[in-house]
């Protein structure tokens, strides 16, 4: 069990778990071998074949191949830290193997480098995403030495760090550089802390300090004759700054910009150097960037990145419906940022983030199947439109089985086998243990020179029953801070041993604190109420004007044209509208579901196949209106019936 990793044991995220352990780590790697038919081709392990000389051949895919492989090796390490698998880490073995065996020399480790383009090394970093490949191949290695203690993968990758330090820094003679997708900066954090050598942290710091300072570094590159790989010629335009989050030093942003994905893994290592570093100035820009992320630049389902071109942000309450972009990788890095956020002050703001991300937009990524998955999270879908509108072309009514650029599924199965990591989190100095997310499992940590255990059970999201054991050796004093979600429409109710208590003089950045002396087998109920309920926007976001959604507890409701059909833009419901909440057991696996009643506009009345005509009584003719019944599913499973029509939100009239 790694530090502060609860070990998953739930009636729902259980079931996750398993798929992604005995479906979607083989399905992938069948995939990444290029043995799934109808699939894009990877070509990730071939193109490792060939570089190590096992093989021969061209390199395939896009430069940033090896990152697909890399996240997959760190899912499996997760993985099996939490359920050895024998035939799984010797398969995995085999791949490390490999990978060593394609290690250049001097620690270097790059296909596209090694196989295409040796002549390129380090010379064209806006866009080859060098170091974005070495970071992830770094997280790999440490949560391989995490999940099995070998330690093969992490001494590769300390000489490929090595070799980076010997590069870069500002120092007479290294580069003062830094790559143009960011994920190198959170890896060091992580090498740091897996093998405790401080100059793994200093190079972190040096990426994070360097990026925005002028004069520019990509503006040097592009003045020099930057390569681009993504140009039949090679020849690049002039790189954008702010797309790269290096438009000005990371200390003086203060909106998000740019690539959603870039932004929030460099917000995440911000966090962690805020944290380790204690620089205030750093945590400043972190919670002014997290501020205008989430409540200014983030979809209701926890998505972030409202357009496809550049896969970016835009601007403050820019968030259509159906152009969205919300790539699953997005979600996932606002993920990180959260939970290095939670690690530097216990907010609940940041855990109501995660808990949204991780159960609306990151299961949507994934089919029930575990087999399909989704790059474009939308919130409105429909199937004609994405056909043949050139603007709706990357929004898809169906999970396709694989991508060419397959950055999400590996990022998918890599965070759900590492949920464990984000349930709680322990303040030692105040004698806190924090529980951010109500998931069963049972916990283990140190408080004071006393072992503390934690069983949690939960029932969400269904249902709002939480209940905590407490294993103590000795009666031990702390606190236990229960987080009070922000969906809940009133406060908790709190017992203990079965006696109800008052923590009102208690609570705390949304955390209800529970300071006493505990003894062994005490017990904890925290009852969470939950109820169905409209939710409106915000009147600048023009997208969801006269609409409204359904959330019920963590979830977020879209309606299905496999329930209510079609045109889902139709329909309306009344603003007072009742919502009745009901579980399903032969819906989808067993969901609850949202039932309500509304109304559908018909074609009932209109003359020929016009287009256009008076409204209302001018036009001679009866309202062509019905009443309907409705039904809303969970979001995060929209898509695993049919390739029909969906939508978040609904409009709403007073009557």
């Amino acid at each position: 069990m790694l530090p502060n990793r609860a070990r998953i044991a739930d009636p729902f995220w259980t079931s996750y778990e398993r798929l992604v352990r005995e479906t979607v780590i083989p399905y992938q790697w069948e995939t990444l071998n290029d043995r799934v038919p109808d699939a894009e081709p990877s070509y990730a392990v071939r193109n490792f074949r060939i570089a190590a000389g096992v093989e021969e051949g061209s390199f395939g895919g896009f430069v940033f191949q090896d990152s697909d492989l890399a996240k997959w090796l760190e899912a499996v390490g997760h993985s099996l830290a939490s359920h050895p698998d024998p035939d799984l880490e010797r398969q995995a073995d085999e791949l490390i193997e490999l990978i060593v065996a394609a290690q250049q020399p001097d620690g270097y480790l790059n296909t596209y480098f090694t196989i295409k383009r040796p002549d390129m090394r380090w010379k064209s970093l806006t866009h080859c995403h060098e170091l974005y490949c070495a970071g992830h191949m770094i997280e790999a290695a440490v949560a391989y030495y995490g999940g099995t203690g070998k330690r093969k993968l992490l001494d590769a990758m300390c000489r490929f760090a090595d070799h980076i330090d010997s590069v870069f820094g500002a120092e007479s003679g290294k580069l003062r550089g830094y790559d143009g997708h960011q994920e190198i900066e959170l890896a060091l954090v992580k090498l740091y802390r897996a093998t405790g050598n401080e100059r793994y942290l200093k190079l972190s710091q040096f990426f994070i300090d360097e990026r925005g300072q002028q004069p520019y570094f990509f503006d040097r590159e592009y003045e020099e004759g930057l390569f681009s790989p993504w140009t039949e010629d090679g020849k690049s335009g002039k790189p954008d700054n702010a797309y790269h989050q290096a438009h000005l030093p990371v200390r003086e942003q203060t909106v998000a910009l740019g690539h959603s994905v870039r932004a929030m893994y460099m917000y995440a290592a911000m966090a962690d150097l805020a944290q380790l570093n204690g620089d205030r100035e750093l945590l400043e820009a972190c919670r002014r960037l997290w501020e205008n992320t989430t409540t200014k630049q983030m979809y209701i389902t926890g998505g972030i990145g409202s357009t496809h071109h550049g896969e970016a942000f835009t601007f403050d309450y820019d968030l259509p419906n159906d152009t969205v972009y919300a790539e699953t990788c997005a979600s996932i890095g606002l993920i990180f940022f959260a939970n290095r956020m939670l690690q530097v002050e216990a907010d609940s703001k940041y855990a109501d983030v995660l808990e949204r991300a991780l159960y609306n937009l990151v299961l949507a990524g994934m089919a029930q199947d575990g087999r399909h998955y989704f790059y474009v999270n939308p919130l409105e879908v429909w199937p004609e439109a994405s056909e043949k509108n050139p603007g709706k072309h990357h929004v898809k009514p169906t999970r396709p089985k694989w991508y060419g650029c397959a950055c999400c599924p590996p990022n998918v199965a890599r965070l759900i086998s590492s949920l464990g990591d984000y349930v709680y989190t322990v303040n030692e100095q105040a004698r806190t243990v924090y529980a951010h997310l109500f998931i069963g499992s049972d916990y283990e940590t140190v408080l004071g020179g006393h072992t503390v255990k934690l069983r949690q059970h939960a029932s969400l999201p269904w249902q709002g029953d939480v209940k905590l054991e407490v294993s103590l050796p000795e009666p031990t004093r702390f606190a236990l801070a229960l987080r009070i979600p922000s969906w809940c429409t009133e406060l908790p109710r709190l017992a203990i041993n079965g006696e109800v208590t008052d923590y009102s003089s208690g609570v705390k950045a949304g955390y209800a604190h529970i300071d006493r002396e505990w003894s062994d087998g005490d017990r904890v109920e925290w009852l969470l109420p939950l109820s169905a309920e409209w939710i409106e926007a915000h009147p600048e976001i023009r997208a969801n004007a006269g609409k409204a959604a359904i959330q019920y507890g963590p979830l977020v409701y879209c309606l299905e044209e496999a329930d209510n059909g079609k045109p889902l833009a139709s329909v309306s419901v009344r603003r007072d509208a009742p919502l009745r909440a009901r579980f399903d057991s032969e819906l989808l696996g067993g969901v609850v579901a949202i039932e309500t009643k509304g109304r559908k506009r018909t074609t009932d009345g209109w003359s020929g196949q016009s287009a256009y005509r008076r409204s209302g009584s001018a036009s001679g003719a009866a309202s062509s209106a019905a009443d309907i019944p409705l039904r809303a599913v969970p979001y995060f499973l929209w898509g695993n019936r049919s390739g029909g029509e969906m939508s978040v939100w609904i409009r709403v009239s007073d009557s």
